[in-house]
């Protein structure tokens, strides 16, 4: 979950984060695009030398956090979900991948209107680049598994992954997703009051009858749950209540999420994770290489937004994102900024994509892409071929 917005109000209201992001919450993810899209401009005029890593954010992300501040910094980060999804269904509506179902739970951005619509195209290709990224992890490890696993979607927010492997006929044995009480309470409403979002979980299910409340639903193949990712020992619980099992190979999924908690926090949720799935992996979606210019810069915007990245110190670069997953109990770990990613992607459908819409600022594109990426760790005791993954 997460957001990204900048203090650059003229970019597109979907513009918000090409690369989301969510933080403790039970879990999100959204937070990219904007930030760099409105920082990206002046980054580039910058001087390129990197400067001492001191995010202004830094101090204060160590000190204990009052309880209004607690809540306030939070809801900077719920609110993240909301530009993410709509950025989301803007992208699809133009044609950059499919999905029918983000339109039941974000409505349709405005039309966007000159000098925007370059922004707009760039938070767009960076959207296409972490869904098929992700997605492509996702996919090979069902295929490991023979869908015989759960996933669980850490800071899920809005996000439409259970209805799409049911359209493919790759649902796992049970997908959960966690996030923020008030973000569940809203997709469960739009579940409940949307045909085809409930028919698909209705028609999986099996059993007794399917479990529904304000702030959770479980159903014998989807759970969604309201919960703190600060707080593991009550993630496990709540997951447990709805038969999380510890024995199944399991996938964990966070999309800009981690980067909004805490190192201490982050790496707590990592062990628990490690420790108490024996066959598991981990992907990870977030910033990296921040402590140049164009990541301080990035650092800048949200915190004018008042949105924090506390996390932000493990950002440093591809080794000490693969470094935090290795210390906290994850046997192999690898990673790779999001320019890769889009190079090993299908280059038939990439040059259709850029096709959708003129891009003038390729420059801008590839220095935001840098400054993003998946990382992914893993355990198997059971030699499943978990480690071989890759792109």
């Amino acid at each position: 979950m997460g957001t990204d917005e900048t203090a650059d109000q003229s970019l597109p209201s979907c513009g918000g984060p090409p690369c989301g992001g969510r933080p403790m919450k039970g879990g999100g993810g959204r937070a990219v695009g904007a930030v760099a899209a409105a920082a990206g401009g002046r980054a580039r005029r910058a001087a390129p030398r990197a400067r001492p890593f001191a995010p202004p954010m830094a101090a204060a992300a160590r000190d204990p956090l009052s309880a209004a501040g607690l809540d306030e910094a939070d809801e900077a980060v719920r609110g993240t979900c909301e530009d993410a999804s709509v950025c989301k269904r803007f992208a699809v509506s133009v044609g950059y991948w499919k999905d029918p179902y983000i339109q039941y739970f974000v409505r349709q951005a405005k039309e966007r209107k000159a000098p925007e619509i370059n922004r707009g195209k760039l938070a767009c290709e960076c959207y296409y680049a972490r869904v098929h990224g992700v997605s492509y992890l996702i996919k090979a490890f069902l295929k490991k598994t023979d869908c015989n696993c759960q996933i669980v979607n850490l800071g899920a927010g809005m996000d439409t992954l259970f209805w799409r492997l049911k359209d493919e006929n790759l649902l796992p044995r049970k997908y959960f997703e966690v996030d923020f009480p008030m973000i569940v309470a809203r997709k469960i409403h739009n579940i409940k009051s949307k045909p085809p979002l409930s028919k698909p979980i209705m028609e999986s299910h099996s059993g007794d009858s399917l479990l529904i409340d304000s702030h959770s639903l479980d159903s014998s193949r989807y759970s969604i749950v309201g919960a703190d990712l600060r707080f593991s020992s009550d993630l496990e619980e709540k997951l447990k209540k709805h038969n999380l099992d510890i024995h199944l190979p399991t996938l964990l999924v966070a999309e800009c999420v981690l980067v909004y908690m805490t190192p201490q926090q982050s790496a707590n949720l990592l062990k628990w994770a490690a420790s108490t799935f024996p066959v598991a992996m981990f992907i990870n979606y977030e910033q990296v290489n921040m402590t140049d210019r164009f990541g301080q810069i990035m650092i800048e915007n949200l915190q004018r937004r008042q949105c924090n990245l506390a996390g932000v110190e493990i950002c440093r670069s591809l080794d000490s994102q693969r470094e935090r997953l290795l210390l906290n109990g994850w046997e192999t770990a690898r990673a790779i900024d999001m320019m890769k990613v889009y190079s090993f992607l299908p280059q038939a459908d990439v040059k259709r994509i850029e096709g959708l819409e003129f891009l003038d600022e390729k420059e801008l594109f590839e220095q935001l892409m840098q400054h993003y990426c998946i990382c992914w760790a893993s355990k198997d005791s059971s030699n499943l071929g978990l480690a071989s993954i890759t792109f």
